[in-house]
């Protein structure tokens, strides 16, 4: 019964799982925040939602409720296309898992979108796992509104050792281009699609490494 509202401005939340803070204020307008919750839009499952992206980039879960017994699905195996989640008729959403980071590791979240408030276009969660020196070890991003299923790259190989006093993450950005399908719909064609998510990759790659400096 959590409410995006209420989930953002809980100080736990921020401070234990600072990309799902960060993802809640680009869902919808603050009606919608208000009245949907976060479980309800996750096992919603459109592909186009913040939270399915997180969630699944996180390596979280959700667990499901019925009469004899519960059982803990995770986000890979839970979202299974375009409003269709692993959820079985009898059984009741009732808990979402959102893991907490190893502490040397930076996040962030953006996307893009027609106007605020509506869908988006496309869009990217990151998280980048830094080294002792600062350098990138391990990063990943998500894409939503791309694919049937938030699509996990793992840019690990393109990013490591990034760092230092001026980050460069275009490397990582052309893998996450070459890596995406996308399909044209009425609001972007696929090749602004491509190019946009490698933008974004880039962008919030550098601003989850700047979120470890900062908090360093």
């Amino acid at each position: 019964m959590t409410t995006h509202a209420a989930a953002g401005r809980d100080p736990l939340v921020a401070g234990s799982v600072p990309l799902l803070a960060r993802a809640i204020p680009f869902i919808g307008h603050f009606q919608i925040r208000n009245r949907g919750t976060v479980v309800g839009s996750l096992v919603h499952a459109d592909p186009a939602a913040e939270l399915p992206a997180v969630l699944t980039l996180l390596a979280g879960s959700v667990r499901l409720a019925r009469a004899d017994g519960e059982r803990l699905v995770a986000a890979r195996d839970f979202f299974l296309g375009p409003l269709e989640s692993a959820a079985q008729p009898g059984e009741l959403a009732t808990e979402a898992v959102f893991p907490v980071l190893p502490p040397a590791t930076g996040t962030a979240f953006t996307e893009v979108s027609r106007r605020q408030g509506d869908y988006a276009v496309c869009g990217v969660a990151a998280l980048a796992g830094l080294d002792t020196g600062g350098r990138v070890a391990t990063a990943r991003v998500a894409c939503l509104s791309l694919a049937p299923v938030p699509l996990v790259v793992d840019v690990t190989a393109a990013a490591a050792g990034s760092g230092g006093d001026a980050p460069d993450f275009s490397a990582a950005a052309d893998l996450v281009r070459e890596r995406v399908d996308p399909e044209p719909d009425l609001h972007a064609t696929a090749a602004y699609r491509r190019h946009a998510l490698a933008v974004l990759a880039s962008r919030a790659l550098t601003w989850a490494w700047e979120d470890y400096r900062k908090a360093a």
